[in-house]
């Protein structure tokens, strides 16, 4: 008499299709890790601007309460106030109005 749990029939995935699975497997742990790396970099440029346009506006500021008068160039703060910012990622357009006016300034992501 056969036991039933005893079944001779095995299953059986070739190795082809095990290593198709592991190669599509590792293509889309891949592309995952990619996107978060991409996603991450773009907030970081975002933060970066965001901190660009509080130090332009912190040194205005400071250059007004010191001097009695707003920079007359981005130049200027970059000599006299240590204003450092990356060139190649940003562009700043700073527009001074008069001596004794809040200038006009954009920052710009290339």
């Amino acid at each position: 008499m056969s036991n039933r749990f005893d079944n001779n029939r095995t299953f059986s995935i070739p190795d082809r299709v095990y290593k198709l699975i592991s190669i599509a497997i590792f293509l889309c742990i891949a592309v995952v890790f990619i996107v978060a790396v991409d996603r991450l970099g773009k907030g970081q440029i975002e933060k970066q601007q965001e901190s660009l346009e509080s130090a332009i506006a912190r040194d205005i500021v400071q250059c007004y309460a010191i001097e009695g008068q707003y920079p007359p160039t981005l130049e200027y703060m970059e000599d006299h106030y240590g204003l450092v910012y990356d060139k190649d990622t940003f562009f700043v357009d700073y527009q001074p109005i008069a001596a004794n006016l809040y200038p006009d300034y954009t920052v710009i992501r290339r």
